[in-house]
C-alpha cells in the first residue's frame, strides 16, 4: 500500500495517515515501530556492550525495548494510544503483547485501558451471526495474561443485544463496554457510531480523566456535507498502481475531503496509464479534471505525458503530484518548448534534454546538506518529509494558499532541472513554488483555468474537518468545468 510520510520525513505505514487525518495530530517516526527496528536497536546495544555480556533474550531484553518506544513515542502527552497489528496468536505479535502486559502492571490498572478490537462474522446462508470467534480471541489473550476492558466488535450488521450479553458473559467483560462496530456508508460516521454507545465515556472513566463530554459538531458538519451534496464531479486519477487502491489512499482521501469543504460528491475514477499509452486518450473525455500522482519506475510514463497534453490542450483542470508536476514540465517542454525528447534521466539516461534529474545536494529543513548519487541506497537517499516552499506574488497558488509561505512534505529523489528553468520560463511555463535552496516545489499556466502541479505531496496533510485549500481548488475548478463555465479555482474554499 501507500508509504505515509509524516512531516519528520520518515517513512510509515499508511495506518498513521488514517490516524493524523482523524485526530489532527502529527505523527512521526517514534509514531511506528517494527519487529525489524526493535532487533536491531537491541543487537546494536548488544554489540556495544550494554548488556554487560548477558544473554540477549526476548524477555526481558527485546520486550524492554519495546516498552522504551512506547514511552518515547508518547513523550509529554496526556494519553498515548498504542495500536498493535496482526492477530491474537501470531508469534509475531506475541512480543508486542508481552509487552503491553508488562506495562500493564507497571502503571497500574487505572492509568491503562486494553481495547481488543474482534471480528464477530455475519453467516448469511443461515442469518447467524457467530460470537465464537470472539470468546476464543479473548481466550487467547487472557491466556498471556491480558484482560480487555473493552471489545470493539466488527460486524456486517449491529450487534443484538443477546450476542452482546453472551460475548460478555463468556469473555469476562462488562456488556455495556462491548461495543458494536458494524458497516457504515460512510468511514467518517464511524465516530458518532462509537460516541452513542458510550466507547468514549468508559475510556475517560478507566484512565481516571476528568475531561467535558465530547463535541462532535465538526464531524456532523463532516457527515452532513458529505451526504448533502450540492454538486458532482468526475476525476480521473491517471496512474500505474490502479488495481491496487491503497496505493493512492491519501489523495482519495483528499479529493473526497475537498468534495466535503465544496459540498460536491467526487467520483474517481482510476485510469491506467498504460491504457493511456495504448488506446489514446478519448477515454478522458468523459471527466471532469484529470490528476496525475506520484511514482517510480517508467511504465507507464508516455500515458501520464499524453494525459497532461489533454488537460493543456483542451482547458481540462489538471493537479499533478510529485511525478505529475515531473511529467507536466517533461510535457511542456516537448510541445511547447521545443525541446524534442525531452525527459527525466530517470526514465531515460540518454535523453537530449533532461529537464528533471538526479540532484547531488540538496537542503534539509534544518539547513544541513545532504548528498546523493546514482550509486545511492534507494531507501533513504530521498528527499523526505515536511519543507518551507515560497510562493511567487500574483500566483495562482499563492491566491489558492492564501499565504506567501507553506510547509508541506516530500518524497522523492528527481528533481527538475534548473538548467531549463529559463527556457521554459520564457516559453510560458510559470514556477510558482521554490524550496529556500532554490528547488522548483510548485509549477503552474498562467493562461490556463486551472493548471498546477506540485513536486510535494499535499495530499499527506488534508483532513476531513479542515481540507487542503489545493485540492479544494482543484474540485472547485472541476465543478465549474462540469457546468461549462471559466474554473475559479483561483481562491479556495477551506
Amino acid at each position: 500500500g501507500e508509504v505515509f510520510v509524516p512531516d519528520d520525513g520518515s517513512e510509515t505505514d499508511l495506518d498513521l495517515g488514517h490516524y493524523e487525518r482523524f485526530v489532527r495530530i502529527t505523527t512521526g517516526q517514534h509514531s511506528n515501530f517494527t519487529t525489524g527496528r526493535i532487533y536491531e536497536s537491541v543487537i546494536a546495544r548488544e554489540r556495544r556492550g550494554d548488556y554487560l555480556g548477558a544473554t540477549v533474550q526476548v524477555i526481558p531484553h527485546i520486550t524492554d525495548e519495546m516498552k522504551r518506544c512506547i514511552r518515547r513515542g508518547a513523550g509529554d502527552a496526556d494519553v498515548c494510544f498504542v495500536e498493535i497489528g496482526g492477530t491474537v496468536g501470531d508469534i509475531e505479535s506475541l512480543p508486542f503483547l508481552e509487552a503491553i502486559r508488562q506495562m500493564g502492571v507497571e502503571l497500574g490498572r487505572e492509568r491503562v485501558a486494553f481495547v481488543h478490537l474482534t471480528l464477530v462474522p455475519y453467516i448469511a446462508t443461515s442469518s447467524e451471526i457467530k460470537t465464537k470467534p470472539t470468546q476464543h480471541s479473548v481466550k487467547e489473550l487472557r491466556s498471556i495474561g491480558i484482560q480487555p476492558d473493552i471489545l470493539v466488535c466488527r460486524s456486517e450488521l449491529p450487534l443484538p443485544e443477546e450476542q452482546r450479553r453472551k460475548i460478555a458473559l463468556f469473555t469476562n467483560v462488562q456488556e455495556k463496554a462491548v461495543i458494536s462496530a458494524y458497516d457504515m456508508d460512510d468511514l467518517y460516521k464511524i465516530p458518532q457510531v462509537l460516541h452513542e454507545q458510550g466507547f468514549d465515556e468508559i475510556i475517560c472513566r478507566q484512565l481516571r480523566l476528568d475531561v467535558p463530554k465530547a463535541d462532535l459538531a465538526e464531524w456532523q458538519q463532516v457527515v452532513d456535507a458529505k451526504v448533502n451534496p450540492e454538486s458532482e464531479v468526475n476525476i480521473a486519477m491517471v496512474g500505474k498502481y490502479v488495481d491496487f487502491r491503497d496505493s493512492y489512499i491519501s489523495l482519495a482521501e483528499a479529493l473526497l475531503h475537498a468534495g466535503i469543504h465544496t459540498r460536491t460528491r467526487v467520483n474517481i475514477h482510476y485510469v491506467e496509464s498504460q491504457d493511456v499509452e495504448v488506446n489514446g486518450i478519448n477515454q478522458l473525455r468523459q471527466f471532469d479534471a484529470i490528476l496525475v500522482p506520484g511514482g517510480f519506475g517508467d511504465r507507464g510514463i508516455e500515458g501520464k505525458i499524453q494525459a497532461v497534453r489533454y488537460a493543456r490542450e483542451n482547458n481540462v483542470p489538471y493537479l499533478g503530484s510529485c511525478l505529475g508536476l515531473q511529467v507536466a514540465v517533461s510535457e511542456y517542454a516537448r510541445h511547447v518548448a521545443g525541446l524534442d525528447g525531452a525527459q527525466s534521466t530517470e526514465f531515460d539516461r540518454q535523453t537530449p534534454h533532461p529537464v528533471v534529474a538526479l540532484i547531488t545536494e540538496w537542503q534539509t529543513a534544518d539547513g544541513m546538506t545532504e548528498v546523493r548519487s546514482e550509486a545511492s541506497d534507494m531507501g533513504g537517499t530521498m528527499r523526505l518529509g515536511g519543507q518551507q516552499i515560497q510562493l511567487q506574488p500574483d500566483s495562482m497558488v499563492q491566491r489558492i494558499y492564501a499565504q506567501d509561505e507553506i510547509r508541506e512534505r516530500h518524497r522523492h529523489r528527481y528533481e527538475v532541472n534548473n538548467n531549463y528553468r529559463e527556457r521554459l520560463s520564457k516559453a510560458g511555463l510559470h514556477f510558482s513554488g521554490l524550496s529556500a535552496d532554490d528547488l522548483v516545489e510548485m509549477v503552474e499556466l498562467p493562461d490556463h483555468p486551472w493548471f498546477v502541479a506540485s513536486q510535494f505531496h499535499p495530499e499527506f496533510t488534508s483532513n476531513p474537518r479542515d481540507g487542503h485549500p489545493l485540492f479544494s481548488g482543484f474540485i472547485s475548478a472541476a465543478r465549474d468545468y462540469a457546468a461549462g463555465e471559466a474554473p475559479s479555482g483561483q481562491k479556495a474554499s477551506a
